[in-house]
């Protein structure tokens, strides 16, 4: 299969409904870096991580102990698909692309719309890092030597 590039594009995020399926580690890690941009987190999942309970506490997401039907999908403008079945996880994203949403899979990166991206933030700058969903740990190793250089004395000067 030929590889063709995604095309990196930014998001206004605020108020946009994003709905996470599934409570783990890699749906915490998403809404972690989500809550920064402040949309609408809806997470279903029978059971949360300890974090994103706490997360649910605090307000921050709202949250449904269950599986993800129907009425979930209305008005989603991004789906991330993180449950531990990738066949639910396939069969999420084929209804949030019938309602219009795009598809997160996170256990298949062929049925992705986009690839969530490593986040580097610094002030009003946002750089979003992405590998093509080929190599987590380089795109892990690069995020950190942003976040050095950025937080090394003289950057940002005029």
């Amino acid at each position: 299969m030929e590889h063709v590039p995604y095309f990196p594009m930014f998001f206004r995020m605020k108020g946009r409904k994003v709905l996470v399926a599934g409570g783990g580690t890699i749906a915490c890690r998403r809404v972690r870096v989500l809550l920064e941009f402040q949309p609408e987190i809806l997470v279903v999942s029978p059971e949360l991580c300890k974090e994103l309970e706490q997360l649910e506490r605090q307000g921050e997401i709202a949250v449904r102990r269950t599986t993800a039907d129907e009425a979930c999908f209305d008005g989603v403008f991004l789906l991330l698909a993180c449950t531990d079945d990738p066949k639910e996880n396939h069969r999420l994203c084929e209804k949030a692309r019938a309602k219009g949403a795009l598809a997160n899979n996170c256990s298949e990166k062929e049925d992705c719309d986009f690839f969530f991206p490593s986040v580097v933030r610094k002030e009003e700058t946002v750089i979003g890092i992405n590998g093509g969903g080929m190599d987590h740990r380089k795109v892990k190793e690069l995020r950190q030597r942003l976040e050095s250089v950025l937080e090394a004395p003289g950057n940002y000067e005029e």
